[in-house]
């Protein structure tokens, strides 16, 4: 026997609460807006990926235009809703467009590293390190944590390294960028608590994402053996055994939205004690 539609049921059924829809509102509550620099690679992209795949709204940028879409690209295969712009920390308009942002938590994380001996090291390359480092972010932060003090909420997290607590030969420069950042994100902490904007800091140590790799190799582009005051060292033994980052990028995702948490998160945790013993040795050891 046919059946007209006015015989059939086309309500929806109702959907009571599960314990599934609970925790997705839970979810959507508890999500921040989140910006990071430096995401097309190592701890960045793997930060910005998984926080995207937990629910948080996150922007993150990349240097150029094909790192974006690549970006893009990695995001969608996994499963990740994640917003990339590009941003190039030299390129003042590029700043200026992602300070129209506002979000709960601004991590700056992108970097560069240089080496060569402080002698030698060309100071186009230091002007360079420091532009990216330290003086870009900073333009960053100084767009974006007023609205962070209006709404007297947010978080600032620097991305410094183990070279901002101690000293490594013959990638001084980039440590000098780390031991500034490390007295900008201490200045900042104590200027904001009081509008109740908190500053963190994140500490790597030697992980095998290639930035390290990278910076070892760097100086090839101006180095002269010939030339050089102070000869380069081979730096493959001591890259040769790197961390897996995957271990950086889980501290990040658990500290990043955080309310609660330790200023400085340092890893490896066996770096710390390295840390420590060094800053002990500069009250002990000759000049």
């Amino acid at each position: 026997m046919a059946c007209g539609a006015g015989n059939l049921n086309l309500q929806r059924p109702r959907m009571w609460p599960t314990a599934t829809s609970d925790s997705a509102k839970e979810r959507e509550l508890m999500a921040k807006k989140i910006l990071i620099t430096g995401a097309s690679s190592g701890f960045g992209r793997g930060a910005a990926i998984e926080l995207a795949r937990r629910g948080h709204k996150v922007v993150a940028s990349a240097e150029t235009w094909p790192q974006v879409r690549n970006l893009r690209a990695d995001a969608a295969d996994a499963g990740a809703e994640l917003e990339v712009i590009k941003l190039n920390l030299l390129d003042g308009i590029d700043i200026a467009h992602a300070a129209t942002y506002d979000p709960d938590v601004l991590v700056l994380n992108a970097g560069v590293m240089e080496s060569g001996s402080i002698v030698d090291i060309p100071m186009e390359r230091v002007r360079d390190s420091f532009d990216i480092n330290v003086f870009g972010h900073l333009k960053l932060a100084q767009g974006i944590v007023p609205k962070m003090v209006a709404r007297k909420s947010g978080k600032v997290v620097w991305t410094s390294s183990m070279g901002g607590i101690l000293v490594i030969p013959f990638v001084g420069i980039y440590c000098a960028t780390k031991h500034a950042i490390e007295a900008i994100a201490g200045s900042m902490k104590a200027e904001l608590a009081p509008y109740g904007v908190k500053v963190a800091t994140v500490n790597p140590g030697v992980f095998g994402t290639g930035f390290n790799d990278t910076g070892a190799e760097s100086h090839v582009q101006w180095y002269d053996a010939n030339r050089a005051v102070v000869p380069m060292p081979d730096f493959g033994t001591a890259l040769a055994d790197q961390f897996d980052p995957r271990e950086m990028i889980d501290a990040m995702v658990e500290m990043i939205p955080a309310d609660e948490h330790l200023y400085r998160t340092m890893r490896p945790l066996a770096t710390i004690d390295v840390a420590k013993q060094w800053q002990e040795t500069e009250w002990t050891q000759d000049a």
